[in-house]
């Protein structure tokens, strides 16, 4: 079984810094974000659309590079889980998690017996198609996957620390704009209410020892949060980031236009 290298860092203390794919799910697009740097890559499956044979392409291909594919998956269900850890994701991240129940869901779906209930299957996609002893696959999956729960509720916020205390769980990650809804102050993130939820999470974390996490749509954000203590960051999204350098060449080559025009 491979090593999670995202996992060690931030269990070290250390940083790592990723990207969101949403929308480019291309055969090269794991292997693109792997070259630009980034650690770790999480292929949305809440607001895509995408099913579970796109993942399976998508982790596939991202599995050449020395970058982490993680998961979110739609909903907090074994299903869903257990089948796109077998097709070789490192790490789930679980959105609108509300309740330690919940997240005890998520850690007995993810790990094998006798920490969870994951059913069992080896010489497939998760272990590359080696063989070897099974007893070690078991103990090194357990103890490699990464698992995510996203606080974006005002539910998730209220038991954030009864989260925090499940043991598995290693990464709460602030799921911004659904927080926001969620307390009523939508997108404003400079909302001394949305402060206070940044806050509390952040002292869960420190308390329970868990990893903080967020999603950074700018660079300013990006540093702002880790200058905060978020330890695994991600920076945009594949059709965001697209976006902004296409409109911000295509500007700049506009005023070159004009400029010569009036020239």
């Amino acid at each position: 079984m491979r090593v999670n290298p995202v996992k060690r860092k931030i269990q070290k203390g250390e940083f790592s810094l990723g990207t969101f794919v949403l929308e480019f799910n291309s055969p090269g697009i794991g292997r693109l974000a792997a070259e630009a740097g980034a650690e770790f890559a999480i292929f949305d499956m809440e607001h895509t659309g995408w099913s579970v044979e796109t993942i399976r392409m998508l982790v596939a291909t991202t599995r050449s590079t020395a970058m982490i594919p993680v998961v979110r998956i739609p909903a907090t269900e074994y299903h869903f889980v257990a089948r796109v850890l077998d097709m070789g994701a490192m790490g789930i991240m679980a959105p609108m998690v509300e309740s330690a129940e919940q997240a005890r869901k998520l850690v007995a779906s993810a790990k094998y017996p006798p920490v969870g209930r994951r059913g069992a299957a080896f010489t497939i996609a998760h272990d590359d198609y080696t063989g070897g002893s099974v007893v070690e696959k078991i103990t090194e999956a357990n103890r490699e996957t990464l698992l995510i729960a996203q606080i974006e509720t005002a539910q998730g916020l209220k038991n954030v620390e009864e989260i925090a205390q499940v043991e598995g769980i290693d990464v709460l990650w602030i799921g911004q704009f659904d927080l926001s809804n969620s307390l009523g102050i939508v997108g404003q993130f400079e909302h001394p209410k949305f402060k206070e939820a940044v806050g509390l999470v952040l002292s869960a974390c420190k308390r329970f020892q868990k990893i903080p996490g967020f999603l950074a749509c700018d660079l300013a954000t990006g540093k702002e949060y880790l200058d905060l203590g978020f330890k695994i960051l991600a920076y945009g999204g594949d059709l965001w980031l697209y976006q902004t350098a296409l409109g911000q060449g295509l500007e700049e080559l506009t005023k070159h236009t004009q400029r010569k025009r009036q020239g």
